[in-house]
């Protein structure tokens, strides 16, 4: 659980984790496991700088693990998801796995070759935004840059290919 002491800085006890960076993000997750208590990622073993905000190690160890195996894994575990994919609104099988499993992903869409800075700089900017945002149940992704977030439609195909039925 984390809270705010009187000073209103983040203190933690029995940390568990509300947030994982996806593991295209490894640099910004390396950076907020720092500056947060309750962020996760792909291969964390769990140890931090401060004992008081150890965890358990991340569900997921490999970083190579498959959208389909680690969506519904994390969502599964209550985490809210930041990744980072400028295309998301046009790929339609991270979408379907981001419905099926109903999460919760902010999805940083800002165009270029982001650097951990700039990605920190884009999270931070709408960190509040997110928080109250994650309390609302999934299946959601909102794209997030430095000057806004909006939700992407789940349920629309990108031009040219049709959604799969079941």
């Amino acid at each position: 659980m984390v809270e705010r002491d009187g000073r209103g800085r983040l203190t933690a006890n029995n940390v568990q984790p509300l947030w994982y960076v996806d593991a295209d993000t490894l640099g910004l997750a390396y950076v907020l496991v720092r500056a947060r208590p309750d962020v996760t990622f792909p291969g964390d073993d769990g140890d931090r700088h401060k004992k008081s905000w150890r965890m358990p190690p991340c569900m997921i160890s490999d970083p190579a693990t498959h959208d389909d195996e680690w969506i519904p894994a994390v969502t599964q575990a209550g985490l809210a998801i930041i990744s980072r994919d400028k295309h998301i609104a046009s790929r339609t099988a991270e979408k379907e796995a981001v419905l099926k499993a109903g999460a919760r992903m902010f999805a940083i869409v800002s165009p270029g070759n982001l650097r951990t800075w700039e990605l920190l700089s884009i999270v931070v900017a709408r960190w509040g935004q997110m928080e109250r945002l994650a309390e609302e149940p999934g299946p959601y992704i909102y794209a997030v840059t430095s000057t806004g977030m909006h939700k992407i439609d789940l349920g629309s195909s990108p031009p040219g290919r049709r959604r799969r039925t079941r």
